[in-house]
């Protein structure tokens, strides 16, 4: 769907461009930005090669470890339908610690393999269960210590203070964690939160409920 909305969007701008007369404008904002991308991402690779090298510094030394350790009660307090020995816990730690540490591109694989990890639990496979809707919402909203990312960009174009959004941005993240979480424990609710037994074949098997799209929609 994703990339049928990108195709929309620039065959809609070369068609509106052509027909104003301003195509020669189209091509030029392609290979600009084309340019710039490159440049960009070309800036990031050292910030960001820095930041995982410390990243792994500090899972060799065990401070990873001791971050999940202090951070393990407050993500069982958020994933309560999860095993606690289950593998998703693991990917979910190591989710959240990189995103603490603003390592987005780091933050993703680990988001991903959790996503799998829960999929499993999931007893129906084409609608997302109160942890993975947690999960994303985490992702998404997560509380930033320090804004590698966008630290990285703006010394990419040249900011005298690239460091000074440090404090902004953890405000700014504290407050959309705190939406995500208040949100979560909602949907939750009205997901008719905690698990409830399945009746018939499985014999008092007990799952999580499901979050289906039309709960989700009738509370946007």
């Amino acid at each position: 769907m994703v990339n049928w909305i990108w195709l929309g969007m620039i065959l809609f701008s070369v068609i509106f461009a052509a027909a104003n007369g301003n195509i020669q404008q189209v091509t030029e904002a392609a290979f600009s930005g084309a340019q710039t991308g490159v440049t960009v991402c070309i800036g990031l690779i050292s910030i960001l090669v820095f930041w995982l090298g410390l990243m792994r510094i500090a899972e060799v030394s065990g401070l990873v470890e001791k971050l999940s350790k202090a951070v393990a009660p407050a993500v069982r307090w958020l994933f309560p339908d999860v095993p606690r020995d289950h593998p998703a816990f693991g990917y979910i730690l190591s989710n959240m610690s990189a995103n603490l540490l603003g390592l987005g591109n780091a933050a993703t694989p680990m988001g991903i393999r959790a996503m799998q990890e829960l999929q499993k639990l999931n007893p129906t496979s084409d609608t997302a269960t109160p942890a993975m809707c947690t999960l994303l919402a985490l992702n998404t909203a997560s509380i930033t210590l320090v804004p590698t990312t966008l630290i990285a960009i703006r010394m990419n174009f040249g900011s005298a203070h690239p460091t000074d959004i440090v404090a902004s941005t953890l405000l700014a993240t504290i407050v959309s964690t705190g939406a995500a979480i208040i949100a979560d424990r909602w949907y939750r609710r009205r997901s008719a939160w905690p698990p409830v037994s399945i009746q018939g074949g499985g014999g008092g098997q007990t799952a999580a409920p499901q979050v289906s799209s039309n709960s989700i929609s009738k509370g946007a």
